[in-house]
């Protein structure tokens, strides 16, 4: 089983490279996170994210019913762990597209099983310029996007690669061969069931 993490600023390009991954790759499950904000236009529940209550979202933490999760911007964001546990069961792919103490999360839970990725712009004046062309979000709240991803840049060597998303076709080609990469990856079950085998 393989575990992918991606991480970085809002606006970085992170939605676009996990699509990418979904089309290039089998056998992937994308872990659809869950999220007390509102949806913004063409988002879909279940799809962009799973849009719960605040009340909802308390008592899944209450529960236990979360791998990770975090408030950020006044909003809850969070990672469901059935899910997760079914699609490693079936020996598949787990991608996450989580914030930087979501990867810590993560990683604490599942060990070297996970290997991460920060993907950024090459300067906060790109990161502006994208997440002012969303047109999503208001001057007050891109402000505060750019804060978060000054605290985020400064956690980037904590992770096991860094994508610097200047041009997307190079960000892409370079995440797919990070996927790719994740199959021949050693596990300890892995070789120790082929030495087993080796040795008949």
């Amino acid at each position: 089983m393989s575990i992918l993490i991606l991480s970085g600023p809002s606006g970085s390009g992170k939605s676009t490279l996990c699509s990418a991954i979904m089309k290039k790759i089998p056998n992937v499950y994308f872990s659809i996170s869950s999220t007390t904000r509102k949806p913004r236009e063409g988002e879909k529940n279940g799809r962009e994210y799973h849009f719960l209550s605040q009340e909802e979202f308390l008592k899944d933490i209450e529960e236990g019913n979360f791998l990770e999760w975090a408030q950020v911007h006044s909003n809850y964001y969070g990672t469901s762990l059935k899910p997760v546990e079914e699609a490693i069961d079936e020996g598949k792919i787990v991608v996450f597209d989580v914030d930087v103490q979501g990867h810590h999360n993560i990683k604490k839970y599942y060990g070297k099983l996970a290997t991460s990725v920060f993907v950024t712009t090459p300067s906060k004046s790109v990161l502006a310029e994208r997440l002012k062309g969303r047109r999503t979000d208001n001057e007050e709240v891109i402000e505060m996007r750019l804060m978060h991803a000054y605290n985020e840049m400064k956690h980037i060597d904590e992770f096991d690669f860094l994508i610097v998303n200047d041009e997307i076709q190079t960000a892409t080609e370079a995440i797919l061969s990070i996927v790719q990469s994740l199959r021949y990856a050693q596990r300890l079950e892995d070789t120790q069931k082929l030495l087993n085998e080796w040795l008949g």
